[in-house]
C-alpha cells in the first residue's frame, strides 16, 4: 500500500519459503473485493478454492468492522468456495483445513470471544445450508475444518500493542513447541517436497475446468434478463409470419414464398434484437443474439426440412407419372431420351423449389436431401427400365410368334420324316432375327451391356422357346388337332391315291391291305408328335449360353405323354375303321346294280302307259313336275331328310 494512492498490493498468487529457515511455504493470495478486478470476482473464488485445498492453514484476514455482515465479511465468497470444495476434493476421507481468522483494528470493546462467537455462528449457518455431495449429506463442519480466531489492534494508534499482538500470533507459525502451534499432523496433505509443483497444478487445473465458480456479475445478470425479454419480443412476429406457412406445410405442400417470407421475418428478428440488446453487456448480448440466431434457424429448419421433403415427394411422384406417360405415348421409342428430360425437368422443379431455402449464413445445406432424391429417381427409373424391359421382350415373344406360327403349323401338318428338322431351322432363324430387334430397342431402353444386358436376352431365348415354340407346338397337338393330322393321314393314304385323285373302289380293289398301309402311316405319325427332336438347332447345342442359368429346357420336349399317346390310338382307330367301313359299302353299292334285260323288259310291259301319258297332257304335266321335284331332290342329296320328315307325317296321321 503506497501513501500515495490506494491501490492492491497483490495481483494473483505468490509464494515463497518462510525466512529465517522456516520449513513453510507461504502463498500470498490477491485479495477480494478488489476495485482492479471490479465485478470480475472469478479469480478471487478460483485462488480462495486453490488455496482451501493445497494449504493447511488458510489465515482470513478481515476488518473488525466485518464481523456480522455477510458481504462485507465475504461468506458469500466463502460459501461458494466450500460448496465447490466439498464437491472436488470432498470425495475419500477428510483432509482437514485449519481456518484462521485474524481480525485487523479491533479496537472496540467487544472482546474477542464475542466476535468469534459471530463469526463461528455465521459459518455453522453456511455449513448447513451448502450442498453436500452424495454421501456427505450428514457431515459436520469439524469433519473438514478446524476454526482459530486472533485479533490485533489497530497498527497507527497501538503500534507497540501491534507488534506484541503480531509477534505472538508469528510463534504460533514458527515455534514446533508451542502448544498453540498451528502445524498439527493432522492438517498434513503428505505431499513430497519434489512433487509439489505437479500437484499444485493438477489442484489449479481442475479449480480452473469447475464452472460452478463462473457466477455472473450483476451487469451480467442484467443483461441476461434483459437479452432474454427482448429475445421473446422479437420471436412473437417472426413466429407469427411463420405460422400459416408452416400449416400449408405440413398438409403437404410446397409453398414457394416460404424462403422469402422466412429470411424476411429472420431479419427483421434479429435487427429488432440488436437494436435494443446491443448496448448490454458485450460477452452476455454476443451469447444471447447467438442462442436467438440458433432459435430462429431451428425453427426455420424444421419448416425448411418439411418442405424439402413435400418437394421430394412431388417431385418422385411427378418423375414416375411423367416418364411413364410420355414412354407409353412414344412406346418406348426413345427411352432414355425421355427419362432424361422427365429427370431434367423435375430436378429444376426441386431446386427452385429448396435453392431459396439456403441463404447466407444458415447452417444448413440440403444437399443430402438432394442426393436421397436423386436416388429415389434413380429407383423409379430403373423401375420405369424393368417395365419398358418387360414391354420389349413381350413385343419380342409377339413378333416371333406370327413369325413362326404359320411355318410350325405347315410342318406339322405335313409330319415329313424331317418335320422337326424343318421346325428347328425356323426357331434358329426367329431366334436371330429376334436377337437383333432384341438389341436395338435394348439400346433405346438404355440397357447398354453388363450382366443386366445378358440376363435380358437369356430371358427373352426362355420365352421364345418356352412361350412361343413350345406354346404353338402344344397348341398343334392338342387332342383334337392330333386326331384331325392322322385322320388326315389316313385319308390322304387311303382314300386318294398317288396322283392325288380319289379313289373308287371296286370288288376287285384290296381295299384291306391300301387301308393297312394307310394306317400303319397315320400312327407313326403319333410318336413322332409325341417328342420334340432338338438334335438339329445350332442354339439348342448351346444352351448352357442360350438360356438362363439353371433352366432346363428338356423338361418341354415331351408333348404326348405315353398315356395320352394310348387314349389318342384309341379313339384314332374308331375313327379310322369308320373310314374303312365307309370304303367297305361304297362297293357294295356298286355291286348291285339292276340287270339289263331287266331294263328292256320293263320297256315292253310298261310301253302302253308310257303311249298313254305322252299323248295326254294332263298326265304328261304331271310326270313332267314329279320327275323334275325328284331330279332337284336327288340332286340335293335331301332323298334322307325327305324320307325321315315322311315317316314323321305318317306317324302324326296314324296317331290321330
Amino acid at each position: 500500500m503506497s501513501e500515495a494512492q490506494r491501490q492492491q498490493t497483490t495481483r494473483g498468487i505468490w509464494a515463497d519459503r518462510g525466512t529465517g529457515g522456516m520449513p513453510v511455504l507461504i502463498m500470498d493470495v490477491e485479495g477480494t473485493d478488489g476495485r482492479e478486478r471490479g465485478e470480475q470476482q472469478d479469480f478471487e473464488r478460483k485462488s480462495a478454492l486453490f488455496s482451501l485445498a493445497v494449504a493447511e492453514v488458510v489465515i482470513v484476514n478481515m476488518w473488525e468492522n466485518m464481523v456480522g455482515l455477510y458481504n462485507g465479511a465475504n461468506m458469500g465468497l466463502l460459501k461458494t468456495v466450500m460448496e465447490v470444495n466439498l464437491q472436488l476434493f470432498g470425495g475419500g476421507e477428510p483432509k482437514k483445513t485449519l481456518l484462521y481468522f485474524v481480525i485487523r483494528d479491533h479496537v472496540s470493546a467487544a472482546p474477542l470471544e464475542s466476535l468469534a462467537a459471530t463469526l463461528a455462528k455465521d459459518l455453522a449457518r453456511i455449513w448447513a445450508s451448502l450442498s453436500k455431495p452424495p454421501g456427505s449429506e450428514s457431515a459436520a463442519m469439524d469433519a473438514y475444518f478446524d476454526l482459530r480466531f486472533a485479533s490485533l489492534p489497530h497498527k497507527l494508534l497501538q503500534p507497540a500493542d501491534f507488534e506484541r499482538e503480531a509477534m505472538g500470533l508469528r510463534r504460533q507459525f514458527t515455534d514446533a513447541g508451542s502448544s498453540d502451534y498451528v502445524f498439527k499432523a493432522g492438517y498434513k496433505r503428505r505431499v513430497p517436497a519434489d512433487g509439489f509443483p505437479h500437484y499444485a497444478s493438477s489442484v489449479w487445473e481442475k479449480v480452473v475446468s469447475n464452472k460452478d465458480l463462473d457466477l455472473p456479475t450483476q451487469q451480467e445478470l442484467l443483461a441476461q434478463f434483459r437479452c432474454d425479454e427482448i429475445a421473446a419480443v422479437a420471436l412473437e412476429p417472426f413466429r407469427e409470419a411463420l405460422a400459416p406457412l408452416r400449416l400449408r406445410v405440413q398438409d403437404g405442400r410446397v409453398v414457394e414464398e416460404l424462403g422469402g417470407v422466412a429470411q424476411a421475418a429472420r431479419s427483421q428478428a434479429l435487427e429488432a434484437f440488436v437494436a435494443q440488446a446491443a448496448r448490454y453487456h458485450s460477452g452476455v448480448y454476443g451469447k444471447k443474439r447467438a442462442g436467438l440466431v440458433a432459435t430462429l434457424d431451428s425453427e426455420l429448419h424444421a419448416v425448411f426440412l418439411n418442405q424439402v421433403k413435400n418437394a421430394s415427394a412431388q417431385a418422385a411422384e411427378a418423375f414416375s407419372r411423367d416418364a411413364a406417360r410420355a414412354i407409353d405415348e412414344d412406346n418406348g421409342a426413345e427411352f432414355v431420351a425421355i427419362v432424361e428430360a422427365v429427370r431434367c425437368g423435375v430436378m429444376a422443379r426441386f431446386d427452385r423449389a429448396v435453392d431459396g431455402l439456403v441463404f447466407e449464413g444458415a447452417p444448413w445445406s440440403f444437399a443430402p436431401e438432394r442426393r436421397q432424391l436423386d436416388g429415389a429417381l434413380d429407383a423409379v427409373a430403373a423401375e420405369l427400365r424393368e417395365r419398358e424391359v418387360d414391354r420389349i421382350v413381350e413385343r419380342v415373344k409377339r413378333h416371333a410368334k406370327d413369325a413362326m406360327g404359320d411355318a410350325v403349323a405347315e410342318h406339322l401338318a405335313a409330319g415329313e420324316e424331317d418335320m422337326w428338322r424343318l421346325v428347328m431351322d425356323v426357331f434358329d432363324a426367329e431366334a436371330a432375327a429376334a436377337d437383333e430387334r432384341l438389341a436395338r430397342q435394348l439400346d433405346a431402353a438404355g440397357v447398354v451391356g453388363g450382366e443386366q444386358r445378358v440376363a435380358v436376352e437369356r430371358r427373352v431365348h426362355a420365352a421364345l422357346w418356352e412361350d412361343v415354340l413350345v406354346g404353338l407346338l402344344r397348341d398343334e397337338v392338342s387332342d383334337a388337332m392330333v386326331l384331325l393330322k392322322l385322320r388326315a393321314a389316313v385319308e390322304d393314304r387311303f382314300r386318294y391315291d398317288a396322283q392325288g385323285l380319289p379313289r373308287v373302289w371296286t370288288p376287285s380293289d384290296d381295299i384291306d391291305a391300301q387301308f393297312a398301309v394307310a394306317r400303319e402311316s397315320a400312327r407313326a405319325l403319333l410318336p413322332r408328335l409325341s417328342r420334340v427332336s432338338v438334335e438339329s438347332s445350332a442354339r439348342l447345342r448351346l444352351a448352357r449360353t442360350f438360356f438362363p442359368a439353371g433352366y432346363e429346357y428338356e423338361r418341354s420336349l415331351v408333348l404326348i405323354a405315353p398315356a395320352r399317346q394310348r387314349d389318342l390310338a384309341k379313339r384314332f382307330a374308331r375313327e379310322a375303321d369308320a373310314l374303312y367301313l365307309e370304303a367297305k359299302r361304297s362297293t357294295v353299292t356298286t355291286h348291285g346294280r339292276v340287270p339289263a334285260w331287266v331294263l328292256v323288259l320293263l320297256v315292253v310291259l310298261g310301253w302302253n302307259e308310257a303311249v298313254a301319258i305322252l299323248f295326254n297332257p294332263l298326265y304328261l304335266v304331271l310326270v313332267c313336275m314329279v320327275g323334275g321335284a325328284a331330279f332337284v331332290v336327288h340332286m340335293l342329296g335331301m332323298w334322307g331328310p325327305l324320307l325321315r320328315a315322311a315317316g314323321g307325317f305318317s306317324g302324326v296321321a296314324s296317331d290321330h
